[in-house]
């Protein structure tokens, strides 16, 4: 999976669309990401100590990840991850292979 925790995204379809965000959590098997603030539905939640009345809560619900795409750090675009192998980090024998911007050529963090 191309994006992980932490990265900053736009979401391209659905309700939110054109929005930004920063991923809080990432689930590789189902292919879904999770942004907080981003997707949220109504919860109705049973009355208990944090709420003695019960009601009516905004959940951010995950989103896939085909359904966004990257904010570039550097250049601040929305891109497509490349990846390429550094030979001067450590990791394996031919080097680490790291993550880049497609239209800048950076790496990101």
């Amino acid at each position: 999976m191309k994006i992980r925790k932490g990265d900053k995204v736009k979401i391209m379809v659905g309700k939110d669309k054109g929005k930004e965000g920063v991923i809080d959590r990432v689930y590789p098997k189902q292919e879904k990401i999770l942004i907080q603030g981003m997707n949220l539905i109504k919860r109705h939640v049973k009355k208990n100590q944090e709420m003695p009345k019960g009601g009516i809560i905004d959940v951010p619900k995950p989103i896939r990840t085909s359904s966004v795409m990257l904010i570039c750090p550097k250049c601040g675009k929305n891109v497509r991850v490349g990846y390429k192998v550094d030979k001067n980090l450590p990791g394996g024998r031919h080097g680490k292979k790291v993550r880049i911007c497609r239209k800048c050529k950076e790496t990101f963090k």
